[in-house]
């Protein structure tokens, strides 16, 4: 299985934390969130792994290179627009390996191994899938989603409160067939005026609300976390403490 890490961004929240250090490479309880992550992958029984860099993607490059994992292949690709552009030009530039049956992470989501594991042992009955989780209520920087009976409806950060049902966690799973929808859309909305200015995800409530086959899984009960303001650090070393204590 392969998977995509869209890793191109600085993190500019995190300032002054980010200044020479790419967000991907901020250690937490000794090792790097990209090293948390490609363990996580990997342990899981994906093999192929490419990860798109951008600020600083001679530092990334660096340290997959020290990532030692036998039978895996860690490779990357280089996004020159990340400081122009959101992270659907990410896919763009990785489209040429978003062939067959792949995963795509988003590059400051932490997720322990039974997460990978839930989704690919799950029959794939959609051609997108998208990772979801339950809380309480969502503030506005969540990626709100609606779905019903296992069907995606719409995701963005902008849903009513009334509609919202769970939130992407940032981690999909396409077949062949859904990828090749993913790649077409985003192809897409690369020729439109705003396309630099688009979320990838963008393009799937796009796919979801016109042409369907859109599904969620479901991680609830199983810990990741997502790194983008100073608070989510503390919170991402707890995480991965706990992770070191149980011999993640």
């Amino acid at each position: 299985m392969k998977v995509v890490i869209l890793s191109a961004g600085q993190g500019r929240r995190l300032l002054p934390l980010t200044a020479e250090t790419p967000k991907c490479l901020i250690p937490f309880s000794g090792r790097s969130l990209l090293e948390w992550q490609v363990r996580a992958l990997v342990a899981a029984g994906v093999d192929d792994v490419t990860v798109v860099t951008g600020f600083e993607a001679e530092k990334v490059e660096a340290a997959l290179a020290e990532i030692d994992l036998p039978g895996a292949t860690l490779r990357t690709t280089h996004n020159p627009f990340y400081e122009l552009a959101d992270n659907l030009a990410s896919c763009w530039i990785a489209r040429h390996r978003m062939t067959g049956e792949f995963l795509i992470l988003n590059g400051d989501t932490l997720i322990e191994p039974g997460i990978v594991r839930r989704v690919l042992e799950s029959p794939a009955t959609a051609p997108i899938t998208v990772t979801i989780d339950r809380k309480p209520d969502y503030d506005t920087d969540d990626m709100k989603v609606r779905e019903e009976g296992g069907r995606l409806l719409a995701i963005g950060k902008t849903l009513p409160d009334d509609l919202v049902t769970g939130e992407s966690i940032g981690f999909l799973r396409f077949t062949e067939e859904g990828g090749a929808t993913f790649v077409s859309e985003i192809e897409r909305l690369m020729r439109s005026e705003e396309g630099l200015k688009r979320w990838y995800l963008s393009a799937i409530d796009g796919i979801a609300r016109y042409k369907g086959g859109v599904g969620v899984r479901s991680i609830e009960g199983l810990e990741w976390g997502e790194l983008d303001f100073p608070a989510d650090v503390d919170h991402a070393v707890e995480l991965t403490g706990r992770w070191v204590e149980r011999g993640l």
